[in-house]
């Protein structure tokens, strides 16, 4: 069983104390919060005034939000590490409250700043007074035509908590109340199956410890398949709900606006994976060949083809070869990888209840936190830097913008932490001289690409067929949702055995109920590629790094400009990550 949280050494453990000191230091805040909250009445008609007074109006409203958001941070990070806390869930649940109420009061303040008339509101823009505020005035402007009056905008901000209800349910029962029969290890002994350890059992080079993990874990979630369908129904019901009332085309296009991203490149990610899908079929048939199976399966697909070959990574190992492989990003950056291990910004290891897998959340005003589920693997080392350049692109961010301006856009987040991801690999495989090791590097080297770009393609159609089937009005039960899996599954990867058990797999995936997201991870993938060559290439990090102090100050693609890759003119970024992907593949199979 996973060691118990009070009987684990403190220092991995994240250190809250820099957000609050103590839970009664937040109690007292959490009440500020609210009243402050309260107090955001006298706001309303105040904004159309003057000027000065939509200055005044928006200073308070952000010095109220940055003071909730400390609090619902604090909150959430308590939580994260024990969601089984009565504690920490009244704790949670009385944040969700707070930020539904503070959405809530300032409800108001996009209908009533496009009350204003366009070129008088233009003429404001220009006044130094509000220069802070003027992308968000824009971003506010293009999104006139699907903003709703006042009251319906009050009355959407207060279906907010329901509308996190699925999430939250998925959340509780999926780290909390699941339980997993014990499976056998490569002893043949009895050991436990958790979130945490299933990613372990698939790499072992036993494919009957492969089969039984694989099989039980998705058996757990097949018993429960048409509670989960209904619960992802609900979150896309939702989506769908939102996109209809403010006039949207589709549930992709609503969400894709927020950041300014055209739903063509959403379409022309999944295009040009398509197009890149014989060379998976190539690379599936080279593992099935040099791991001697007479066919392949999905749970034949994270074991590395290389026998004889371990990369067992403690954390100290991981935390020295993440600082090494950065090193071409500068002094300052190998700093506050310092800091964030010598300050405990990471909780490292498993236990009961903690949520699965990694993040990162950055807290204005302290510094970021990660959070992993440390099993002492090379993936792990990955994940380490994966979720530190999360982490340093929140310091960077919150150090350089204001507070209004501070919260970068999930299309850019991606891109921070796969720059790490790929400056790590590419360290490994120039220092990497034997060639067992070599290969499985770049073994690894193609995980990487299959499970950022293909994988998270693959659940980025799932989701746009899954909201396109809700808005035609189809209903979302468990076979209809399983049988669109099983149909990607079968198309991404040719080649290999589809089964029942792989069908289910839509239902553990946490980041659907934060609709399209997860196609980020592949435009971030194909982009940090690029940038990644760049630094190696010139040595020079530097518009990378400015590229990090961006905040949310401009559209994302924007952004990415600074740092040198533009996917607004088209997807040349993707394809060109996909023909390393190609090269990849060639190399190993001549050094097999």
């Amino acid at each position: 069983m996973s060691i118990q949280r009070k009987d684990m050494d403190p220092s991995t453990q994240w250190d809250l104390s820099p957000i609050f000191k103590d839970e009664a230091a937040w109690s007292r805040a959490y009440d500020e919060a609210e009243q402050a909250v309260k107090d955001l009445e006298k706001l309303p008609g105040t904004l159309s005034v003057s000027k000065e007074q939509l200055k005044a109006g928006l200073d308070e409203m952000y010095r109220v939000e940055e003071l909730a958001e400390r609090v619902v941070d604090y909150a959430f990070l308590s939580k994260a590490v024990d969601n089984g806390d009565p504690r920490s869930q009244e704790m949670e649940a009385r944040a969700i409250s707070l930020s539904v109420a503070l959405e809530t009061a300032t409800a108001f303040v996009g209908p009533e700043i496009l009350s204003i008339p366009q070129e008088q509101l233009a003429q404001w823009m220009e006044d130094d007074g509000l220069r802070v505020y003027r992308h968000e005035l824009e971003d506010l402007t293009r999104s006139r035509e699907h903003m709703l009056d006042d009251q319906r905008e009050r009355m959407m901000a207060m279906l907010g908590e329901i509308a996190q209800n699925p999430g939250n349910t998925f959340d509780m029962f999926e780290s909390v109340d699941m339980r997993f029969p014990d499976v056998h290890d490569e002893a043949g002994e009895l050991v436990p199956l958790t979130h945490g350890s299933f990613g372990v059992f698939r790499e072992s080079r036993s494919q009957a410890v492969r089969k039984e993990a694989f099989e039980t874990y998705f058996d757990g979630f097949a018993k429960y398949i048409n509670t989960l369908a209904s619960i992802y129904g609900g979150a896309v019901k939702m989506n769908c709900f939102n996109a209809n009332v403010r006039g949207y085309e589709g549930a992709c296009e609503a969400k894709l606006f927020g950041d300014n991203v055209p739903v063509s490149l959403y379409d022309g990610l999944i295009e040009s994976v398509h197009d890149a899908l014989p060379t998976m079929k190539a690379y599936l048939a080279l593992r099935q060949k040099a791991l001697g199976l007479e066919s392949l399966n999905l749970y034949d697909l994270y074991v590395p083809i290389m026998e004889d070959v371990e990369f067992d990574m403690p954390f100290d190992a991981a935390k020295a070869l993440v600082k090494e492989a950065l090193k071409p990003l500068g002094e300052e950056y190998q700093h506050l990888l310092d800091r964030a291990f010598e300050e405990r910004w990471i909780d490292v290891y498993e236990n009961p209840g903690k949520t699965t897998g990694a993040f990162s959340s950055g807290v204005y005003g302290a510094h970021p936190y990660v959070l992993l589920n440390y099993s002492g693997k090379l993936n792990d080392a990955f994940t380490l830097a994966h979720e530190l350049g999360h982490a340093m692109h929140s310091y960077f961010s919150d150090r350089e913008q204001a507070y209004p301006n501070h919260g970068y856009r999930i299309f850019v987040a991606e891109v921070a932490s796969t720059v790490n991801e790929v400056l790590l690999m590419r360290y490994l495989l120039e220092k990497e001289t034997d060639a067992k090791r070599k290969a499985y590097l770049l073994n690894h080297f193609l995980e990487e690409f299959r499970t950022t770009v293909f994988r998270q393609t693959l659940f980025a159609e799932f989701e746009r067929k899954a909201h396109e089937l809700c808005q035609a009005g189809t209903p979302l039960t468990a076979q209809t949702l399983n049988q669109v899996f099983h149909d990607l599954n079968a198309l991404y990867y040719d080649g290999a055995e589809i089964n029942a058990f792989g069908d289910t797999e839509w239902a553990r995936i946490p980041h659907f109920y934060n609709a399209f997201y997860v196609y980020q991870y592949a435009t971030g993938y194909s982009s940090a590629v690029a940038i990644a060559t760049h630094i190696l290439k010139t040595g020079d990090a530097s518009d990378y790094l400015r590229f990090l102090t961006l905040g949310g100050s401009d559209y994302p693609l924007e952004e990415l400009k600074v740092a040198g890759v533009d996917l607004r003119s088209g997807t040349t970024a993707i394809r060109e990550a996909l023909s390393v992907f190609a090269d990849t593949l060639e190399e190993l199979r001549k050094l097999l």
